[in-house]
């Protein structure tokens, strides 16, 4: 495979977009995979309904295929085809800009007609190809930071995204892995990724995750999701990536960890609250 980057164009749509998150705080959230069209276009409605009453940016997320599974018997979502086709629905009846997770640089061109971000999962942070494929779409990509790796060597992460002549890039913290199944957000981790140039974002709901606690599934604790975001936020994170569900306990992956989408609208408006604070 040639690993050369080329040299990306950075469209304009994707460097308006661009120009409003790093202007603005904002949002990523939304259900970890697509479950159905209807409870992810009114899942993208009410994320949008929530950030406007909070006067936030907002990009809605959700994944056609969840690759990273604790069982081959997790469910994994609707594939390429028919869930770009959803995004691609979702983001004309929303308004709303979309983020989806690629895992091959195969995807990156395909997911690039559909989306608006592309999002690099943790566990693939590192993977040169993926990076430079993602880089060369011409769109915003946000890169988490794996559960190895320390703040830090985000640098070189970002640098590859960049050496494609395209500086579209976000930085997530998702927490560090603590003994087994346990992660810790370490809060220096954000002043340390600004050094970069790049936005940096929480992930406040895998961060809560309890990575392979249930067997066959991640467990997690959504209680402690509103306290790492406002800590955050208060730490100088530029945005909060929050999976959200109708239903989160009957949610067909990552329900534990994922916040219930009735409570999104309070905790917007104490994180725009906070960024008002700590911005002046």
């Amino acid at each position: 495979m040639e690993l050369c980057a080329t040299k990306a164009a950075e469209s304009a749509p994707a460097a308006d977009l661009y120009a409003r998150l790093r202007a603005r705080p904002f949002i990523i959230a939304g259900p970890c995979v697509l479950e159905s069209f209807a409870l992810a276009r009114d899942t993208a409605l009410a994320v949008r309904e929530a950030a406007d009453a909070a006067g936030l940016s907002a990009i809605f997320k959700s994944s056609y295929d969840k690759a990273n599974r604790s069982s081959v018997r997790g469910f994994r979502g609707p594939g390429a085809r028919r869930g770009l086709e959803w995004l691609a629905r979702i983001r004309e009846e929303s308004g709303l800009p979309v983020i989806t997770d690629i895992h091959e640089p195969a995807e990156a061109s395909l997911a690039a007609e559909a989306v608006d971000v592309l999002q690099i999962p943790a566990f693939l942070c590192r993977q040169t190809a993926l990076l430079l494929a993602a880089g060369q779409s011409g769109k915003i990509v946000n890169v988490k930071k794996g559960q190895f790796l320390s703040p830090w060597e985000m640098g070189g992460v970002l640098d590859k995204v960049r050496s494609t002549g395209n500086s579209m890039v976000l930085a997530t913290e998702r927490g560090s892995s603590f003994g087994y199944n346990n992660l810790v957000v370490d809060m220096r981790s954000f002043a340390i990724m600004r050094e970069f140039g790049a936005p940096v974002v929480m992930d406040a709901t895998h961060a809560v995750q309890l990575p392979g606690a249930l067997g066959e599934s991640s467990g997690g604790d959504r209680r402690h999701v509103p306290a790492l975001a406002k800590a955050a936020v208060a730490a100088g994170a530029d945005g909060v990536f929050m999976e959200c569900h109708p239903s989160p306990d009957k949610a067909l992956c990552d329900g534990p960890n994922s916040l219930h989408l009735r409570d999104l609208p309070g905790l917007l408006k104490t994180l725009a609250s906070l960024w008002e604070v700590c911005r002046a």
